[in-house]
C-alpha cells in the first residue's frame, strides 16, 4: 500500500509540475510578445547588426513563431544568453523560446526537463589555428592551448578527441563566443574549437581573417535547433510546427515572394501549408493562414538560410548537409495535413 501511495503522489507531482508549466501560449498571447533567449552575438545565428536589430537564423525562428501566433513576426523580445545561462533561463520561464546555437543532446533532452523542437542547422565541431604555427591537421595539435567556450558540447568533445588521439591540451574557457574569439586574436591560444559555422562566423570578426584557417576535422554530430520546457504540449508544437512550416514551404517552392499567388494553386499541399483549404490551426489554437504568415513575413527555410549564412550573406557557408533531403542534405520535415 506504502508503494502504491508513493507511485500515486511521485505521479501527481509530475502531474502538478507539467501543469505548472503548461500555458505559455496563454502566456505569450497575454503580453503580447515572446521572449526569446539567443546568443550574445555570433554572426549568422544571432547578432545585432548597425542598426541595433537582431539577426539570423535562429532569430529567424524565434520571428516565425511569432508570425504564426500573432500574425506579426515583430512580437519579439530578445534576450542575449552565455552558453551557462541558456537553460536556467528557460526552465525558470525568463524566456518562451530558446534559439540559440543550441546541440540537440540526450542529456538535455531527458534530462533538463525540455524538449528540443527540431533542426534548424546541422553543424559539426572543428579547430581554427592561426597559419603561422604550421598545422594542416588537428592530429598535430599535440601540447595545443585551446581557446573553448565553456559549458558547451564543445568542452566535451574537445576533451573526448584529444583523449581518443593520446594528445595532451591546455583549455582555456571562457563563457561567451566573443571572449574566446578576442583571446585567440590576441595569441592567447594556439587552437580555437567550436561548431565550424561559428568557426567561419569568428574569423570575419577577426583583425586579419585571412592569417587563420579553419582545420578539416569534424569531429562531433552538432545538431542545432529551438528548444522549449517539458510539459507544455501545446507550445511545443507551435515551435516544431513552425519551423516545420519553413522547410515544407521550401520544399513545396512557396517563398516570400510568391506566397500570395500561391494561395491560388491547385497542388493540395500547398492549399494545406498555407490554409487555404482544411481547419490545422486550429489544432495549434492558431488562426488557420499561421503559416501563410510565417512564409510571408520570415520565408521559407532556404531564404533563411541564403541571406543568414548563405551566398546573400558575409559567411558565405554551402548548403551542404543543410540542403533538403531531396536534394542531398539531411533536411526532411513532416507532412502538414
Amino acid at each position: 500500500m506504502k508503494k502504491l501511495l508513493s507511485t500515486a503522489i511521485v505521479s501527481t507531482s509530475l502531474v502538478l509540475a507539467a501543469s505548472a508549466q503548461a500555458g505559455t501560449l496563454e502566456d505569450v498571447q497575454s503580453k503580447k510578445f515572446i521572449n526569446c533567449g539567443v546568443s550574445t552575438g555570433l554572426p549568422g545565428f544571432s547578432n545585432t547588426d548597425d542598426k541595433g536589430e537582431w539577426k539570423g537564423i535562429d532569430v529567424d525562428t524565434c520571428r516565425a513563431v511569432a508570425a504564426a501566433v500573432f500574425g506579426d513576426a515583430s512580437k519579439v523580445k530578445y534576450v542575449p544568453l552565455t552558453a551557462k545561462e541558456r537553460f536556467t533561463a528557460l526552465q525558470s520561464g525568463e524566456v518562451d523560446i530558446l534559439s540559440r546555437n543550441t546541440t540537440w543532446t540526450l542529456t538535455r533532452d531527458a534530462g533538463l526537463g525540455l524538449n528540443f523542437a527540431g533542426v534548424n542547422y546541422y553543424d559539426g565541431q572543428g579547430f581554427m589555428v592561426s597559419k603561422k604555427i604550421g598545422v594542416k591537421s588537428a592530429l598535430e595539435l599535440d601540447g595545443a592551448t585551446v581557446c573553448v567556450q565553456a559549458g558547451t558540447t564543445t568542452e566535451l568533445n574537445l576533451a573526448d578527441y584529444f583523449r581518443a588521439n593520446k594528445m595532451s591540451y591546455k583549455p582555456i574557457t571562457f563563457d561567451t563566443s566573443d571572449q574566446t574569439a578576442t583571446a585567440f586574436d590576441s595569441g592567447r591560444c594556439d587552437v580555437l574549437t567550436s561548431d565550424q559555422s561559428q568557426l567561419y562566423a569568428i574569423r570575419i570578426k577577426l583583425k586579419n581573417p585571412s592569417d587563420a584557417m579553419v582545420l578539416p576535422e569534424v569531429i562531433s554530430k552538432e545538431p542545432l535547433g529551438p528548444v522549449v520546457r517539458q510539459g507544455d504540449d501545446e507550445w511545443f508544437n507551435i515551435a516544431k510546427w513552425s519551423l516545420n512550416a519553413m522547410i515544407n514551404a521550401e520544399e513545396l517552392g512557396v517563398s516570400q515572394a510568391n506566397v500570395d499567388d500561391m494561395t491560388k494553386s491547385t497542388n493540395p499541399n500547398v492549399q494545406r501549408l498555407l490554409g487555404v483549404t482544411g481547419e490545422l490551426g486550429s489544432k495549434l489554437k492558431l488562426e488557420n493562414d499561421w503559416a501563410y504568415n510565417i512564409v510571408k513575413q520570415v520565408g521559407n527555410y532556404g531564404e533563411v538560410f541564403e541571406r543568414n549564412v548563405g551566398a546573400g550573406s558575409p559567411l558565405k557557408i554551402q548548403r551542404g548537409i543543410n540542403a533538403l533531403w531531396n536534394k542531398g542534405g539531411f533536411l526532411y520535415a513532416p507532412p502538414i495535413r
